[in-house]
């Protein structure tokens, strides 16, 4: 006999609305990095390779995912890029170290593979400009190789290189983690909000639409985050979109901590959303920056996976930071999501990092196979199934404690509801380690109700991990205890799970 179930709420009306489902939320991150671009999205050897080099079954994959946007080309990577070596004939491209990662990038694939690569994934790309070795200039002249049609030297260089037309290139991170001492070029919040902003004026000289995200703390962790914020948002604040939040989650063997990830992702979002509103009533402004979660996953970064290459020992692509991931992994990833959806009115973009085989959803097999990880599971299903606006719901739910968080709620939960389609979803997590929830959902004012779908993600082992040999055998599987009668839902949630549940409203 299984332990007894405790009971949470949710109470659902349309006319409480949070913000848009931005599909910007579902967006991911390809970083030259391990083996997340060679091998992972290209390898002109593959059986299944196209004629640029690409394996189309990642593609597929990238496609079947939902990914919207994706980040590129790092991450750390990215403070030591010169992006002038990954463009023109490939047989002529520079080989060089990249200090970040201590390996070795060929330089096969660069702005323009990765321009065409983005297209036939059908994303939309998402540029970071190296603030760490480099500076203005440097981000201005990859402006003018990827946006501008052509009559000038650097956009004529890139019809020269076989893209006829620009690439329109909207989204742009202004560096990265430029907080980090581990950052190449690391500077303090003065220094780099300086840059920051010549760089983003400079830019809007050139495109004046364009989004740019300027650098916040690279994790809640760092002992200057807050004073970061204040200090780069005091230089930057009219001429940035977005601020970027970076976050990673680890099982260090306490399930039920593991669990409060999305509560502790929660927290990092009001306070960051704190210390914008701080700069933005000093500065008496009437606009409004919002965040840019651009690094978020579970990240077992203190595992052998991770640890980088050393000494004279310069690899390309090496494995790296290719975690496996488990059932409990997956719910927590979902929770993430819940969470972000959650707080959509700040939150306009994010990017699961990464896309391939470095702490990734979809994993390759040099040569050989791609599968899929438990976590592409339940962003598949969300990316998927979540349109129109997040609702702002009700919620009761017993609080639970861990060993180092207390008083989170065991119930996670969003709805979206989309009129036009005539439905309404709930994506719910279950954070106990050990106890099922009884939901019941308060569905009335949403009108005649019928349950179309009905998904649980669980196992008995929440560490049961896939692998290439089997990726199948657990997987999301219908929840038939999900019932409507009258305006009452009521549905069975496993410990250590997440669900999804897809409604009709006529």
């Amino acid at each position: 006999m299984g332990p007894e179930s405790t009971a949470a709420k949710i109470t659902i009306d349309p006319a409480y609305v949070v913000g848009p489902v931005r599909r910007k939320t579902f967006g991911a991150f390809v970083e030259h990095l391990g083996r997340c671009v060679y091998t992972g999205i290209f390898e002109p050897e593959h059986p299944n390779a196209d004629e640029d080099g690409f394996r189309t079954d990642v593609l597929d994959l990238t496609r079947e995912l939902g990914v919207s946007t994706v980040r590129y080309p790092g991450g750390n990577f990215v403070s030591g890029y010169r992006w002038e070596d990954g463009v023109g004939p490939v047989s002529e491209r520079p080989t060089r170290l990249d200090l970040a990662w201590h390996s070795t990038d060929p330089n096969l694939v660069g702005v323009d593979e990765f321009a065409k690569w983005s297209l036939k994934a059908g994303v939309e790309p998402m540029m970071a400009v190296n603030l760490g070795t480099r500076g203005t200039q440097e981000a201005l002249d990859l402006l003018e190789y990827s946006n501008i049609e052509g009559g000038t030297a650097l956009s004529d260089q890139r019809k020269a290189n076989g893209a006829s037309k620009g690439y329109g290139i909207t989204m742009w991170c202004l560096g990265n983690e430029m907080d980090g001492p581990w950052q190449i070029g690391h500077k303090n919040a003065s220094e780099y909000g300086r840059l920051a902003a010549d760089t983003a004026r400079a830019m809007r000289m050139v495109e004046p639409d364009l989004e740019l995200v300027v650098c916040g703390s690279s994790s809640p962790g760092m002992d200057t985050f807050g004073e970061w914020e204040r200090v780069v948002l005091t230089e930057t604040y009219e001429v940035v979109d977005l601020i970027s939040a970076h976050q990673y989650f680890e099982d260090h063997g306490d399930l039920q901590e593991h669990l409060s990830a999305g509560h502790r992702m929660e927290v990092f979002i009001k306070d960051t959303v704190a210390h914008i509103e701080h700069v933005r009533s000093v500065k008496k402004s009437t606009k409004q920056v919002n965040i840019s979660f651009d690094e978020w996953n579970v990240w077992h970064a203190s595992r052998d996976e991770s640890k980088v290459p050393t000494g004279s020992d310069w690899p390309v692509a090496p494995v790296l930071l290719e975690d496996k991931y488990s059932v409990a992994d997956a719910v927590v990833v979902g929770d993430l999501l819940i969470t972000l959806l959650r707080n959509t009115d700040r939150v306009h973009s994010a990017s699961l990092a990464q896309l391939v085989n470095v702490i990734a959803p979809i994993m390759t097999e040099p040569g050989g196979r791609a599968w899929k990880q438990t976590t592409f599971h339940p962003f598949a299903l969300t990316s998927a199934n979540a349109s129109g606006t997040v609702l702002q719901l009700a919620v009761e739910s017993p609080l639970l404690t861990s060993a180092k968080t207390v008083d989170f709620a065991a119930l996670s939960a969003v709805a979206t509801f989309d009129s036009e389609k005539g439905e309404a979803v709930v994506f719910a997590v279950n954070r106990s380690s050990d106890q099922p929830l009884a939901l019941e959902v308060a569905v009335g004012s949403l009108g005649a109700v019928k349950v179309v779908d009905a998904i649980t993600f669980s196992n008995k082992d929440p560490y049961w991990h896939a692998t290439a040999d089997d990726d199948t055998s657990v997987a999301p599987s219908g929840n038939g205890s999900v019932k409507v009668d009258g305006g009452t839902l009521t549905a069975d949630l496993p410990a250590v799970s997440w669900s999804m549940i897809r409604l009709s409203v006529a």
